[in-house]
């Protein structure tokens, strides 16, 4: 399984209709409005990286009003 924080850059005046769009998308865990260089943070989790990555391209960058992802995978060192 492969984890992930999802940071997510919103229009003015999006970031809560963002976040509750995306806590219903498959692999989400959690999406919280945050304040900061970000609008809203996710957790996700998939089996591997491809699923997770066309997760991000497939069920959270085609959410209106996101401007900007950066995807930060989870590492156990």
């Amino acid at each position: 399984m492969v984890q992930a924080y999802i940071l997510i850059q919103t229009e003015v005046g999006k970031a809560a209709a963002v976040a509750a769009e995306i806590s219903g998308a498959p692999g989400v865990v959690s999406a919280e409005d945050v304040t900061g260089p970000y609008d809203v943070i996710v957790r996700a989790e998939a089996e591997n990286v491809d699923l997770l990555g066309k997760m991000v391209v497939a069920n959270i960058q085609n959410v209106e009003g996101i401007t900007r992802t950066l995807t930060c995978p989870v590492v156990h060192l």
